[in-house]
Protein backbone atom coordinates (compact mmCIF):
# COMPACT_ATOMS: atom_id res chain seq x y z
CA UNK A 1 0.00 0.00 0.00
CA UNK A 2 1.54 3.35 -0.97
CA UNK A 3 2.35 5.84 1.73
CA UNK A 4 -0.36 8.37 2.40
CA UNK A 5 0.13 11.99 1.43
CA UNK A 6 -1.47 14.72 3.53
CA UNK A 7 -4.32 14.98 1.01
CA UNK A 8 -4.96 11.25 0.68
CA UNK A 9 -4.74 10.77 4.44
CA UNK A 10 -8.09 12.51 4.71
CA UNK A 11 -9.47 11.23 1.46
CA UNK A 12 -10.21 14.41 -0.43
CA UNK A 13 -9.06 17.74 -1.73
CA UNK A 14 -5.49 18.95 -1.91
CA UNK A 15 -4.24 21.49 0.61
CA UNK A 16 -4.67 24.44 -1.74
CA UNK A 17 -8.42 23.99 -2.29
CA UNK A 18 -9.35 22.51 1.10
CA UNK A 19 -12.02 24.39 3.04
CA UNK A 20 -12.43 21.96 5.94
CA UNK A 21 -9.85 19.44 7.12
CA UNK A 22 -10.87 17.00 9.87
CA UNK A 23 -8.11 14.76 11.18
CA UNK A 24 -8.29 11.92 13.72
CA UNK A 25 -11.53 13.20 15.25
CA UNK A 26 -12.47 11.16 18.32
CA UNK A 27 -15.55 11.81 20.47
CA UNK A 28 -16.04 9.96 23.76
CA UNK A 29 -18.27 10.39 26.78
CA UNK A 30 -17.49 9.59 30.41
CA UNK A 31 -20.15 7.42 32.05
CA UNK A 32 -20.67 5.22 35.09
CA UNK A 33 -19.62 2.28 32.91
CA UNK A 34 -16.41 3.95 31.82
CA UNK A 35 -15.48 6.00 28.78
CA UNK A 36 -17.70 5.32 25.77
CA UNK A 37 -16.12 5.97 22.36
CA UNK A 38 -18.62 7.30 19.79
CA UNK A 39 -16.30 8.43 16.98
CA UNK A 40 -12.89 6.91 16.37
CA UNK A 41 -10.20 8.55 14.22
CA UNK A 42 -12.56 10.09 11.68
CA UNK A 43 -10.66 12.04 9.02
CA UNK A 44 -11.91 13.74 5.88
CA UNK A 45 -11.65 16.94 3.88
CA UNK A 46 -14.16 19.15 2.09
CA UNK A 47 -12.91 21.13 -0.87
CA UNK A 48 -14.08 24.44 -2.25
CA UNK A 49 -17.48 24.12 -3.99
CA UNK A 50 -17.61 20.41 -3.16
CA UNK A 51 -20.54 18.28 -1.95
CA UNK A 52 -19.46 15.48 0.38
CA UNK A 53 -22.11 12.94 1.39
CA UNK A 54 -21.76 11.07 4.69
CA UNK A 55 -23.76 7.84 4.55
CA UNK A 56 -24.65 5.13 7.06
CA UNK A 57 -27.36 3.59 9.19
CA UNK A 58 -28.76 5.33 12.25
CA UNK A 59 -26.15 5.32 15.00
CA UNK A 60 -23.18 5.20 12.65
CA UNK A 61 -21.85 8.57 13.84
CA UNK A 62 -22.97 10.84 10.99
CA UNK A 63 -24.80 13.43 13.07
CA UNK A 64 -22.22 13.28 15.87
CA UNK A 65 -19.57 14.19 13.31
CA UNK A 66 -21.55 17.24 12.19
CA UNK A 67 -22.22 18.35 15.77
CA UNK A 68 -18.49 18.08 16.52
CA UNK A 69 -17.66 20.25 13.49
CA UNK A 70 -20.21 22.85 14.63
CA UNK A 71 -18.91 22.68 18.21
CA UNK A 72 -22.42 21.88 19.45
CA UNK A 73 -21.44 18.99 21.73
CA UNK A 74 -21.75 20.77 25.06
CA UNK A 75 -22.03 17.81 27.45
CA UNK A 76 -19.42 18.32 30.21
CA UNK A 77 -18.62 14.60 30.04
CA UNK A 78 -17.65 14.81 26.38
CA UNK A 79 -14.00 14.26 25.37
CA UNK A 80 -13.16 15.54 21.89
CA UNK A 81 -9.70 15.10 20.39
CA UNK A 82 -8.16 15.58 16.96
CA UNK A 83 -8.26 18.69 14.79
CA UNK A 84 -11.06 20.40 12.83
CA UNK A 85 -9.37 22.97 10.63
CA UNK A 86 -11.55 25.49 8.80
CA UNK A 87 -9.77 28.03 6.61
CA UNK A 88 -6.57 27.40 8.53
CA UNK A 89 -8.11 27.74 12.03
CA UNK A 90 -8.57 24.79 14.38
CA UNK A 91 -12.18 25.10 15.52
CA UNK A 92 -11.47 23.10 18.68
CA UNK A 93 -9.13 25.88 19.86
CA UNK A 94 -11.60 28.76 19.38
CA UNK A 95 -13.36 30.23 22.39
CA UNK A 96 -17.16 30.34 22.61
CA UNK A 97 -17.42 33.90 21.27
CA UNK A 98 -15.20 33.19 18.25
CA UNK A 99 -17.21 30.07 17.48
CA UNK A 100 -20.53 31.92 17.71
CA UNK A 101 -19.19 34.43 15.22
CA UNK A 102 -18.52 31.62 12.73
CA UNK A 103 -21.80 29.75 13.18
CA UNK A 104 -24.45 30.99 10.81
CA UNK A 105 -22.11 33.41 9.06
CA UNK A 106 -19.36 31.07 7.83
CA UNK A 107 -20.66 27.59 8.73
CA UNK A 108 -24.39 26.90 8.75
CA UNK A 109 -26.40 23.78 9.48
CA UNK A 110 -29.76 22.42 8.40
CA UNK A 111 -30.91 20.26 11.28
CA UNK A 112 -32.68 16.97 10.77
CA UNK A 113 -35.98 18.03 12.34
CA UNK A 114 -36.83 21.71 11.80
CA UNK A 115 -39.84 21.41 14.11
CA UNK A 116 -37.58 20.83 17.12
CA UNK A 117 -34.65 22.91 15.83
CA UNK A 118 -36.71 26.08 15.56
CA UNK A 119 -37.98 28.02 18.57
CA UNK A 120 -41.75 27.43 18.76
CA UNK A 121 -42.61 30.77 20.40
CA UNK A 122 -41.08 33.00 17.68
CA UNK A 123 -42.25 33.45 14.11
CA UNK A 124 -40.29 32.07 11.17
CA UNK A 125 -39.44 35.58 10.00
CA UNK A 126 -38.19 36.70 13.43
CA UNK A 127 -35.81 33.74 13.64
CA UNK A 128 -34.29 34.49 10.23
CA UNK A 129 -34.09 38.19 11.07
CA UNK A 130 -32.25 37.47 14.32
CA UNK A 131 -29.42 35.77 12.44
CA UNK A 132 -29.21 38.56 9.86
CA UNK A 133 -29.06 41.26 12.55
CA UNK A 134 -26.43 39.34 14.51
CA UNK A 135 -24.06 38.61 11.63
CA UNK A 136 -24.73 41.30 9.03
CA UNK A 137 -25.71 44.17 11.36
CA UNK A 138 -28.85 44.93 9.35
CA UNK A 139 -31.61 47.15 10.65
CA UNK A 140 -34.88 45.56 11.70
CA UNK A 141 -36.60 46.75 8.51
CA UNK A 142 -33.79 45.56 6.22
CA UNK A 143 -33.59 42.19 8.01
CA UNK A 144 -37.35 41.68 7.66
CA UNK A 145 -37.21 42.47 3.93
CA UNK A 146 -34.30 40.08 3.44
CA UNK A 147 -36.07 37.31 5.41
CA UNK A 148 -39.16 37.62 3.20
CA UNK A 149 -36.93 37.61 0.11
CA UNK A 150 -35.16 34.44 1.25
CA UNK A 151 -38.43 32.65 1.92
CA UNK A 152 -39.59 33.59 -1.56
CA UNK A 153 -36.35 32.27 -3.08
CA UNK A 154 -36.97 28.94 -1.32
CA UNK A 155 -40.26 28.61 -3.18
CA UNK A 156 -42.55 29.35 -0.22
CA UNK A 157 -45.82 30.89 -1.49
CA UNK A 158 -46.88 34.22 0.02
CA UNK A 159 -43.51 34.64 1.80
CA UNK A 160 -44.54 37.81 3.67
CA UNK A 161 -47.44 35.94 5.24
CA UNK A 162 -45.30 32.86 5.93
CA UNK A 163 -42.74 35.02 7.76
CA UNK A 164 -45.44 35.93 10.30
CA UNK A 165 -46.29 32.30 11.04
CA UNK A 166 -44.95 30.04 13.78
CA UNK A 167 -43.17 26.75 12.94
CA UNK A 168 -46.19 24.60 13.83
CA UNK A 169 -48.33 26.54 11.34
CA UNK A 170 -46.24 25.36 8.36
CA UNK A 171 -46.14 21.94 6.72
CA UNK A 172 -43.05 19.76 7.03
CA UNK A 173 -41.80 20.76 3.60
CA UNK A 174 -42.36 24.44 4.27
CA UNK A 175 -40.56 24.22 7.63
CA UNK A 176 -37.63 22.53 5.92
CA UNK A 177 -37.50 25.31 3.33
CA UNK A 178 -37.62 27.92 6.10
CA UNK A 179 -34.75 26.15 7.85
CA UNK A 180 -32.77 26.20 4.60
CA UNK A 181 -33.57 29.91 4.17
CA UNK A 182 -32.20 30.56 7.65
CA UNK A 183 -29.07 28.53 6.92
CA UNK A 184 -28.45 30.36 3.63
CA UNK A 185 -29.25 33.84 4.94
CA UNK A 186 -25.58 34.82 5.36
CA UNK A 187 -24.27 32.93 2.29
CA UNK A 188 -22.12 30.51 4.33
CA UNK A 189 -18.97 29.02 2.88
CA UNK A 190 -19.86 25.62 4.35
CA UNK A 191 -23.36 24.17 4.76
CA UNK A 192 -23.96 21.02 6.81
CA UNK A 193 -27.29 19.42 5.86
CA UNK A 194 -28.33 16.69 8.29
CA UNK A 195 -30.82 14.49 6.42
CA UNK A 196 -32.66 17.47 4.91
CA UNK A 197 -35.03 15.25 2.89
CA UNK A 198 -36.12 12.87 5.67
CA UNK A 199 -39.90 12.34 5.94
CA UNK A 200 -40.61 14.55 2.91
CA UNK A 201 -42.46 13.44 -0.21
CA UNK A 202 -40.51 12.78 -3.39
CA UNK A 203 -41.44 16.07 -5.06
CA UNK A 204 -40.31 18.17 -2.09
CA UNK A 205 -37.13 16.06 -1.79
CA UNK A 206 -36.22 16.88 -5.39
CA UNK A 207 -36.85 20.58 -4.82
CA UNK A 208 -34.66 20.67 -1.70
CA UNK A 209 -31.83 18.83 -3.47
CA UNK A 210 -32.06 21.40 -6.25
CA UNK A 211 -31.79 24.18 -3.65
CA UNK A 212 -28.61 22.58 -2.26
CA UNK A 213 -27.10 22.31 -5.72
CA UNK A 214 -28.08 25.92 -6.41
CA UNK A 215 -26.25 27.00 -3.26
CA UNK A 216 -23.04 25.57 -4.66
CA UNK A 217 -23.71 26.94 -8.14
CA UNK A 218 -24.78 30.47 -7.18
CA UNK A 219 -22.77 31.14 -4.02
CA UNK A 220 -19.77 28.80 -4.42
CA UNK A 221 -20.51 27.11 -1.11
CA UNK A 222 -19.37 23.66 -0.02
CA UNK A 223 -21.84 21.15 1.41
CA UNK A 224 -21.66 18.22 3.81
CA UNK A 225 -24.80 16.18 3.14
CA UNK A 226 -25.67 13.64 5.83
CA UNK A 227 -28.08 10.97 4.63
CA UNK A 228 -28.95 7.29 4.60
CA UNK A 229 -30.49 7.53 1.13
CA UNK A 230 -28.09 6.25 -1.53
CA UNK A 231 -30.36 7.71 -4.22
CA UNK A 232 -29.76 11.19 -2.81
CA UNK A 233 -26.03 10.47 -2.78
CA UNK A 234 -26.09 9.49 -6.45
CA UNK A 235 -27.97 12.66 -7.35
CA UNK A 236 -25.88 15.45 -5.82
CA UNK A 237 -22.57 14.22 -4.39
CA UNK A 238 -19.01 14.66 -5.57
CA UNK A 239 -17.51 12.35 -2.94
CA UNK A 240 -18.92 9.83 -0.49
CA UNK A 241 -17.86 8.78 3.00
CA UNK A 242 -19.55 5.67 4.41
CA UNK A 243 -19.56 5.40 8.21
CA UNK A 244 -20.26 2.39 10.41
CA UNK A 245 -20.14 2.17 14.21
CA UNK A 246 -18.25 5.46 14.54
CA UNK A 247 -15.48 4.68 12.04
CA UNK A 248 -14.96 5.27 8.32
CA UNK A 249 -15.89 2.15 6.37
CA UNK A 250 -15.20 3.58 2.92
CA UNK A 251 -14.59 6.91 1.21
CA UNK A 252 -13.86 8.09 -2.29
CA UNK A 253 -15.33 9.78 -5.38
CA UNK A 254 -19.03 9.10 -5.93
CA UNK A 255 -18.66 7.23 -9.22
CA UNK A 256 -16.19 4.53 -8.13
CA UNK A 257 -17.79 4.06 -4.69
CA UNK A 258 -21.27 3.51 -6.13
CA UNK A 259 -20.15 1.49 -9.15
CA UNK A 260 -17.46 -0.65 -7.52
CA UNK A 261 -17.76 -0.50 -3.70
CA UNK A 262 -14.68 -1.64 -1.80
CA UNK A 263 -16.37 -2.50 1.51
CA UNK A 264 -19.04 -5.19 2.05
CA UNK A 265 -21.09 -2.72 4.10
CA UNK A 266 -21.27 -0.27 1.18
CA UNK A 267 -22.19 -3.18 -1.07
CA UNK A 268 -24.98 -4.14 1.34
CA UNK A 269 -26.37 -0.60 1.39
CA UNK A 270 -26.42 -0.47 -2.41
CA UNK A 271 -28.05 -3.89 -2.75
CA UNK A 272 -30.88 -2.84 -0.44
CA UNK A 273 -32.08 -0.26 -2.99
CA UNK A 274 -34.98 -1.39 -5.21
CA UNK A 275 -33.76 -1.83 -8.81
CA UNK A 276 -34.93 0.75 -11.33
CA UNK A 277 -34.79 -1.68 -14.26
CA UNK A 278 -35.34 -5.37 -14.86
CA UNK A 279 -37.23 -7.84 -12.68
CA UNK A 280 -38.19 -6.51 -9.28
CA UNK A 281 -37.27 -8.89 -6.46
CA UNK A 282 -40.06 -10.24 -4.29
CA UNK A 283 -37.96 -9.40 -1.25
CA UNK A 284 -35.01 -7.00 -1.17
CA UNK A 285 -31.72 -8.30 0.21
CA UNK A 286 -30.91 -6.84 3.62
CA UNK A 287 -27.91 -6.67 5.90
CA UNK A 288 -28.52 -9.18 8.71
CA UNK A 289 -28.43 -8.09 12.33
CA UNK A 290 -28.15 -4.59 13.75
CA UNK A 291 -25.31 -2.10 14.21
CA UNK A 292 -23.44 -2.55 17.50
CA UNK A 293 -23.92 -0.14 20.36
CA UNK A 294 -20.91 1.99 21.36
CA UNK A 295 -20.50 -0.22 24.44
CA UNK A 296 -20.88 -3.45 22.50
CA UNK A 297 -18.50 -3.09 19.59
CA UNK A 298 -16.79 -6.39 18.74
CA UNK A 299 -13.05 -6.77 18.67
CA UNK A 300 -11.49 -6.24 15.27
CA UNK A 301 -13.68 -5.06 12.40
CA UNK A 302 -16.97 -3.76 13.86
CA UNK A 303 -18.90 -5.01 10.82
CA UNK A 304 -17.69 -8.61 11.00
CA UNK A 305 -20.67 -10.05 12.98
CA UNK A 306 -22.98 -8.97 10.12
CA UNK A 307 -20.60 -9.64 7.23
CA UNK A 308 -21.06 -12.83 5.21
CA UNK A 309 -17.56 -12.42 3.78
CA UNK A 310 -15.68 -12.34 7.12
CA UNK A 311 -12.63 -14.49 7.56
CA UNK A 312 -9.74 -14.94 9.97
CA UNK A 313 -7.98 -11.52 9.66
CA UNK A 314 -11.22 -9.71 10.57
CA UNK A 315 -10.51 -10.40 14.24
CA UNK A 316 -8.13 -7.42 14.20
CA UNK A 317 -9.11 -3.87 13.27
CA UNK A 318 -8.28 -3.18 9.60
CA UNK A 319 -6.70 0.11 8.57
CA UNK A 320 -7.95 2.13 5.61
CA UNK A 321 -6.58 0.40 2.53
CA UNK A 322 -6.27 2.57 -0.55
CA UNK A 323 -6.99 1.23 -4.02
CA UNK A 324 -6.83 3.99 -6.61
CA UNK A 325 -9.07 6.84 -5.44
CA UNK A 326 -11.02 4.67 -2.99
CA UNK A 327 -10.20 3.74 0.58
CA UNK A 328 -11.91 1.08 2.67
CA UNK A 329 -11.33 -0.40 6.13
CA UNK A 330 -11.63 -4.02 5.01
CA UNK A 331 -8.96 -6.67 4.48
CA UNK A 332 -10.74 -7.77 1.31
CA UNK A 333 -10.13 -4.28 -0.07
CA UNK A 334 -6.36 -4.41 0.45
CA UNK A 335 -5.91 -5.24 -3.22
CA UNK A 336 -9.35 -4.11 -4.35
CA UNK A 337 -12.58 -5.88 -3.37
CA UNK A 338 -12.60 -9.19 -5.31
CA UNK A 339 -15.45 -10.00 -7.67
CA UNK A 340 -16.90 -12.89 -5.70
CA UNK A 341 -18.66 -10.76 -3.03
CA UNK A 342 -20.43 -8.81 -5.77
CA UNK A 343 -21.27 -12.00 -7.68
CA UNK A 344 -22.73 -13.59 -4.55
CA UNK A 345 -24.77 -10.43 -3.87
CA UNK A 346 -26.13 -10.48 -7.42
CA UNK A 347 -27.08 -14.16 -7.02
CA UNK A 348 -28.85 -13.36 -3.73
CA UNK A 349 -30.78 -10.57 -5.39
CA UNK A 350 -31.78 -12.88 -8.24
CA UNK A 351 -32.89 -15.59 -5.84
CA UNK A 352 -35.18 -13.09 -4.10
CA UNK A 353 -36.89 -12.19 -7.36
Amino acid sequence: MPAETPASATGGATTTDTLLDVRDLCVSFRSERGTIRILENVSFTVGQREILSIVGESGSGKSMTSLAVMRLITDPNAIITGTITYKGRNLLELNAREMRDLRGREIAMIFQDPMTAMTPVYTIGWQIEEQLRAHQRLSHKAARARAVELLGEMGIPAPARAAQRYPHQLSGGMRQRAMIAMALSCNPSLLIADEPTTALDVTVQAQILELIQRLRRDFGSSVILITHDMGVVATVSDRVMVMYAGIIAERGPKGPVLAQPSHPYTLGLLNSIPPMHGVRPHRLPSIPGSPPTPMGRPAGCPFQPRCEFRYEPCGTRPPLFRNGEQEASCYLAENGLPDWPRERAIQAKGAAA
